[in-house]
């Protein structure tokens, strides 16, 4: 690095480089340079076990004189698994709540249900007979049944009814019907 500017990126490194760290979070001013990097990068035939890799775009707009520069992140919340996606969905909605975010539309539909916060509930939400939360974030035009709903998240377009789930992940468009406690099903997935 000259000048709090990044002149290399490593990746994998076997012997230390750098105190820096490539973290998967990135600004592009224009995002059309890196999207044509990337397209030359994906055009190429890879042999057997290799990857396409983010970081060869970057070294060929860094060859063409584009500038990186470091940011700071005071702390790193992973997704890689669904137990750490949960655990960061919690961080994330006692911190935006910290900061006064409002994290329930207005037009959410409550019919004899309680929101225990912290909680993300989206636009066009329909909670009847339920309760969601703590820590459950609800995705837009969702509609929850008759259940309990705790340190989940649910995305938009999903029917639940009859639940009684914690730490469960839900994908879009889904409906489900039943009583599993723990849950993790994927887009359009149908379990009545």
């Amino acid at each position: 690095m000259i000048n709090n500017e990044i002149t290399a990126l490593v990746e994998k490194p076997k012997t230390f480089v750098s105190d820096l760290a490539v973290i998967g979070i990135y600004y592009f001013k224009q995002g059309e340079v890196i999207k044509s990097e990337l397209e030359k990068t994906l055009s190429q035939t890879l042999a057997a076990g290799e990857e396409y890799l983010l970081n060869e775009g970057i070294l060929a707009m860094m060859a063409k004189g584009a500038r990186f520069v470091p940011g700071t992140v005071n702390e790193w919340m992973d997704c890689g698994n669904p137990k750490i996606t949960l655990e960061t969905n919690k961080k994330m909605l006692e911190i935006l709540t910290e900061e006064g975010n409002k994290l329930v539309a207005t037009d959410v539909i409550l019919d004899n249900a309680k929101i225990i916060p912290p909680c993300y509930i989206g636009s066009n939400v329909v909670i009847k007979n339920a309760i969601v939360g703590p820590f459950a974030s609800i995705g837009e035009n969702t509609t929850i049944e008759n259940s309990t709903i705790v340190n989940s998240l649910v995305q938009k377009h999903t029917k639940i009814k009859n639940a009684n789930l914690d730490g469960s992940m839900i994908g879009n468009h889904v409906k489900y019907d039943g009583e599993y406690k723990h849950l993790s099903i994927g887009d359009y997935s149908v379990l009545e």
